[in-house]
């Protein structure tokens, strides 16, 4: 989720729904502060009262100190944190107050704030699970723990109107989420639309690659989920980095990409401009911004003589150190203009040969473990006549 709010619309959404959440926050404590704790008992049941007594000053300005807390965290971009910060501060002050104010006294607890109904209610804006059970188990947790301090039973009959508010609210946050997955179900369809068709246009242009996106695509999500560091939303934005990698190439003439015999100096010069190219060619299409590095990056060798900027061992993006090895894997055993596809074990040899000097050695540790699921794959492929749908629904397999 965090990942998420890198794109700056989500970002901004994010932080409006904060200032919501924090305005509203105080005005509904402070407002309910005051009229529980001074105007109640003064024109209700008529007795002389301050303002507030010495001790709810201290709880006050505690919940206060929440603010420049809050603003420290948006400062350092910690923006998926800052509710939860908030709301467990919340708790753990009241929490102080109330074990203050009411252990060993023997006044009955009158304790609460109309502000955690407001709470559980407003949740479900983040679209946020683990923030809705947060609030909600957080304030069950507080009633019940200073039931349990004070040993009395009173403060256990806010729970289950708690736990109704909590259904109410998790009906809502499952609205919210039906609506935004559609959402994103209908923009993940014309995305997908647009990359098969730039890939489909690519193709025409070098039949000799056909296929080849769709199997580095395959290849590459198989090593990214084998190392474990890319979550399911992370693999399926991957995957159309992947597709489009060779995006650049239509801005090569046909003839040099067309050339069935070995390439001019000049001529290879001309070809590695393809990474830079179509990284600036997506570079302003939004929801493809986490390609820039796949694309522009994917021919750069861990020895740091690959190109376009010859980045050395983890100065390149490990994404791309992903698909590079599934780019070279797939030329290699693909047929070309100028030479016949190679057989799978003496790819599989190069690639193994290729640790620590073009290759990410940790990433071709993890190929060895992939590498028979590759040979699988290709198998099936090729005993498929409808080579290019059987390809696609692997695919749509990795990103389920």
């Amino acid at each position: 989720m965090q990942n998420s709010f890198e794109e700056p619309s989500l970002y901004h959404e994010e932080k409006r729904a904060l200032k919501w959440f924090i305005t509203l926050f105080y005005i509904l404590f402070i407002s309910f502060e005051i009229f529980y704790y001074y105007l109640y008992p003064k024109f209700v049941t008529n007795k002389d009262v301050l303002i507030f007594s010495n001790y709810r000053y201290y709880y006050h300005l505690l919940i206060l100190l929440l603010l420049p807390i809050v603003s420290l965290m948006l400062k350092k971009g910690k923006i998926y944190s800052v509710k939860f910060i908030f709301f467990l501060g919340f708790i753990v002050i009241t929490i102080l107050n109330d074990s203050v104010t009411y252990l060993g006294n023997g006044l009955g607890y009158d304790g609460g704030n109309i502000v955690e109904v407001f709470l559980i209610l407003f949740a479900p804006i983040f679209v946020n699970t683990a923030f809705f059970w947060t609030v909600s188990l957080g304030t069950i947790f507080k009633y019940s723990f200073i039931g349990l301090l004070l040993n009395t039973t009173e403060v256990f009959f806010p729970i289950p109107v708690i736990l109704i508010l909590s259904l109410l609210g998790f009906i809502i946050l499952k609205r919210y989420q039906g609506y935004v997955e559609a959402i994103k179900e209908s923009y993940d369809n014309q995305l997908s639309g647009i990359v098969k068709g730039v890939i489909a246009t690519l193709e025409l242009k070098d039949p000799y690659t056909k296929g080849h996106s769709e199997r580095v695509a395959y290849y590459a999500n198989s090593l990214a989920e084998a190392t474990g560091k890319f979550t399911k939303e992370q693999l399926r934005s991957f995957t159309y980095a992947c597709l489009l990698h060779d995006i650049g190439k239509v801005n090569i003439p046909d003839s040099i990409l067309m050339k069935p015999g070995k390439l001019t100096k000049e001529e290879y010069e001309i070809i590695k401009t393809h990474p830079a190219v179509g990284a600036e060619a997506i570079i302003k299409v939004n929801g493809l911004g986490d390609s820039i590095d796949i694309i522009k990056s994917h021919h750069e060798r861990w020895d740091g003589t690959g190109y376009p900027e010859q980045l050395k061992g983890s100065e390149i993006p490990y994404s791309a150190r992903v698909v590079s090895i599934a780019d070279a894997f797939d030329a290699m055993t693909s047929s070309r203009s100028y030479r016949s596809a190679m057989p799978f074990e003496v790819a599989y040899n190069r690639i193994i040969e290729g640790q620590g000097t073009q290759f990410d050695p940790e990433l071709v540790e993890k190929f060895k473990e992939v590498f028979s699921e590759w040979t699988a794959f290709h198998a099936n492929s090729e005993r498929n006549e409808n080579h290019l749908d059987q390809k696609h629904n692997c695919l749509e397999e990795v990103r389920a």
